[in-house]
């Protein structure tokens, strides 16, 4: 499916607005939004490979983007995601010669595309939109070293339960779709795994999970099984777009 195909049973979510974008003034954010083209994020959808070129940059209003390493053993291992409070393809205004991570769609959504080019020139003429960026980076580095200490040390339930606060988050919904498949790979987990996992959680009457869709039932009760690295890392994200940068 195109990525700029509307997504069949997506129409009903109500679109969101960009963090980042949202904190912008507001003829900076119009010179943005008339370069940017709306896109549609089908699941699956891969916007960059492991050391290949980044020819645009995405802005995602709701869904989720995985950054994920592949393994030569065919596994996949999750080290960030993004979604409405973030940039993908921030790679472009790093001095780094490639980035070895793939990044996709696992939550399903929709977004503003930038041509590397002109997202690299407005940031170069936007001091407020440059900080944003530089805020947003040292964040998203953060979430990458969280995640790896998480996925160390914490149980499948408690990285399960933070997967799914942040998607919610993400999403703006308390229901989307994600399979058992992409949540094994996100997690480093076997299947089983991910299943046994998921049934703690609905037993307890946290979430409801059948046939990949998933429904966060009590949030409160989610975030009291999550481990402490939902809390640290979406503080961290809070932060980018929290406070207006100065001109």
């Amino acid at each position: 499916m195109d990525q700029t195909t509307r997504l069949e049973g997506e129409d009903h979510r109500p679109h969101r607005e960009n963090r980042i974008l949202a904190a912008l003034p507001l003829p900076e954010r119009r010179q943005l939004l008339d370069a940017a083209t709306e896109v549609t994020l089908s699941v699956r959808t891969v916007l960059f490979e492991p050391g290949g070129a980044i020819d645009a940059v995405y802005f995602p209003t709701d869904g989720v983007i995985s950054l994920v390493t592949p393994l030569q053993s065919g596994a996949i291992v999750e080290v960030a995601t993004i979604g409405n409070e973030g940039i993908v393809g921030i790679p472009l205004v790093l001095p780094l010669t490639g980035f070895a991570v793939r990044a996709i769609t696992q939550v399903a959504g929709h977004g503003l595309r930038l041509d590397a080019a002109a997202f690299v020139e407005l940031t170069g003429q936007s001091r407020v939109l440059q900080v944003l960026v530089d805020r947003y980076t040292q964040a998203l580095f953060g979430q990458i070293a969280q995640a790896a200490a998480c996925n160390r040390i914490h149980s499948s339930e408690e990285r399960l339960s933070r997967w799914l606060l942040m998607s919610q988050d993400r999403v703006g919904s308390d229901e989307f779709m994600i399979t058992q498949e992409f949540l094994a790979q996100m997690l480093g987990a076997r299947r089983s795994t991910v299943s046994v996992s998921a049934g703690i959680l609905q037993r307890a009457g946290l979430i409801r999970y059948t046939r990949g869709h998933v429904t966060i039932v009590d949030r409160a009760g989610l975030e009291a099984v999550s481990c402490e690295c939902y809390a640290v890392i979406k503080a961290e994200l809070d932060q980018v777009s929290g406070q207006p940068p100065e001109r």
